[in-house]
């Protein structure tokens, strides 16, 4: 009996079955997500990104970013997430609505910045760590960015967007070290990356209740399943 036939249409019925479950259903589920109104305000989140911000978007994609940082606080059970102070909810799908590439990532050489703009707001503190991480974070794996400065003899008086750097760091006398535009769109992108506004699928604590301040890959005390702990951002963050 040939048995072509049959094993063409099961081959077919699995890549269907695949496609839908891969595909077609995820677009039905998420495909369509609108903004969400958040009481009482009536706010409308996610926001979209200003220009700067979705600039700064694409150097972070370029430069591999992703490879070392994730954009996804895991819900508790998974982690040390909340105990490390990533975030004070976990990520839901609306989080990622205006994200055209979802840039989630997979290794956690560095912490997590899926709340980084509520967990550092400071844009010098950010410029600092990109031009040498040792500076606001000693012993960081993070390279240096240093390609995303310029550094220029000082004509006149200093420019105020110079980088405040002082001891080993600090360049020779009579020149200053100024981000380029790429440094302050990234930048820009890694201040919009905020979490903080409540969901129905993803409610912020109640108030009173802890969820960790540490800010680095470093496990609270006592934690037995949280990754390594490299760190790959300031401190502050």
């Amino acid at each position: 009996m040939n048995q072509g036939p049959i094993i063409f249409l099961g081959v077919y019925l699995a890549m269907a079955l695949s496609w839908l479950g891969m595909v077609f259903v995820p677009e039905m589920q998420l495909g369509r997500m609108q903004e969400t109104t958040v009481p009482p305000a009536g706010a409308r989140y996610p926001a979209p990104r200003n220009g700067l911000a979705q600039e700064g978007r694409d150097v972070y994609r370029a430069n591999g970013c992703y490879y070392c940082h994730t954009q996804q606080v895991r819900a508790r059970g998974f982690g040390a997430d909340f105990e490390r102070g990533w975030g004070a909810r976990h990520s839901v799908a609306p989080d990622y609505l205006y994200d055209r590439p979802v840039m989630l990532g997979n290794l956690r050489v560095g912490p997590d910045l899926a709340n980084i703009g509520v967990r550092q707001p400071d844009a010098a503190t950010h410029l600092l760590h990109l031009y040498n991480p040792q500076i606001t974070a000693k012993g960081s794996t993070m390279p240096p960015y240093k390609f995303l400065f310029e550094k220029r003899k000082i004509s006149g008086s200093p420019s105020p967007e110079a980088l405040k750097l002082s001891g080993e760091f600090a360049p020779e006398p009579g020149f200053e070290v100024v981000p380029k535009p790429e440094a302050l769109a990234l930048v820009a992108y890694l201040q919009s990356l905020r979490a903080d506004v409540p969901l129905f699928e993803a409610p912020l604590p109640l108030p009173g209740k802890k969820t960790g301040a540490s800010s680095t890959n470093q496990p609270p005390a006592g934690a037995t399943n949280a990754n390594p702990a490299p760190a790959g951002q300031p401190q502050a963050k």
